[in-house]
């Protein structure tokens, strides 16, 4: 192939729904395992995950290759780019002082919600949307850079639902949120690299008791997507040392707008009630 070859992962996240059971597999040993795919020959590397040489030669070509050895290639050039640590990239920053970044920053978020619109499917949404709005209760986990955004979700759907909670903040016990969940119950885990390990353990805990786990990720290569129900995949690309979030802001926003709709006139008028109290409180300015 040429320059033009698809990111691997990406690539894998627009064609995943249509691969069968086997070149899943295969697409997740991939996900997860790129220096093997880029250092070891394929009979090693069938070995190693239990699918045949051609299984993933047929992968090759299902997510837009021309062949293995065209995906093995498009793998030794994403790890020569990922190589470079945070540090790395706040170096590159500071050498590109001179070029102004807002409208690079801005192109990369754009491009990565226009990538999410295409990327989403409307069903799973939809399904993911019934699942939260029928929970008896939503536990919201995020840890390190997602903190700030698991906050968010519930601060958003706490205006309209008063059954949803963040668990491990603000002095909320991660394991007291966990250790009462139900088959009727949902937990949603927003979680981008570097992943934190009290996530992927929420996310096994979580399904060990039967919750619905749905996950808002940046890759197939996340370890708790083993144990999700429903996923979304947020691409994060930006010229900044850190991943960007927009995507993932325009989906929180989506979901909770599509729970107040399906909701009709009851979370109208919590709204209204959630907002009195506010200014009864004083925590709103009166303007």
């Amino acid at each position: 192939m040429t320059s033009a070859r698809p990111q691997i992962r990406a690539a894998i996240t627009a064609n995943y729904a249509d691969l069968s059971e086997t070149l899943r597999t295969a697409a997740d040993y991939l996900a997860d395992n790129q220096l093997e795919i880029a250092t070891r020959s394929l009979r090693a590397i069938a070995a190693a995950s239990g699918v045949s040489p051609a299984s993933y030669t047929r992968l090759a070509r299902a997510i837009g290759f021309t062949d293995y050895e065209a995906l093995r290639e498009q793998a030794r050039m994403e790890l020569s780019q990922r190589g470079s640590s945070f540090q790395d990239k706040a170096r590159q920053l500071r050498n590109e002082a001179d070029q102004p970044l807002l409208p690079r920053q801005a192109a990369a978020c754009v491009d990565n919600i226009k990538a999410l619109v295409d990327d989403i499917d409307p069903v799973r949404l939809e399904q993911v949307v019934d699942c939260l709005s029928k929970a008896r209760r939503t536990v919201v986990v995020g840890a390190l850079a997602s903190a700030g955004f698991a906050d968010y979700f519930a601060y958003l759907a706490n205006w309209f639902n008063d059954r949803w909670i963040v668990a491990g903040r603000n002095g909320a016990s991660l394991g007291g949120a966990l250790a009462s969940l139900t088959k009727d119950d949902c937990i949603v885990i927003v979680s981008k690299h570097p992943y934190a390990h009290r996530s992927v353990r929420a996310a096994e805990l979580a399904a060990e008791n039967g919750a619905k786990v749905i996950v808002l990720t940046d890759s197939h290569a996340f370890p708790g997507l083993q144990f999700a129900d429903h996923h979304f995949i947020q691409r994060t690309e930006s010229p900044h040392f850190f991943s960007s979030y927009a995507a993932t802001l325009v989906l929180i926003e989506t979901i909770t707008g599509m729970l107040v709709a399906r909701a009709g006139s009851e979370a109208e008028a919590r709204i209204q009630n959630v907002d009195r109290h506010n200014r009864l409180l004083d925590e709103l300015e009166n303007v």
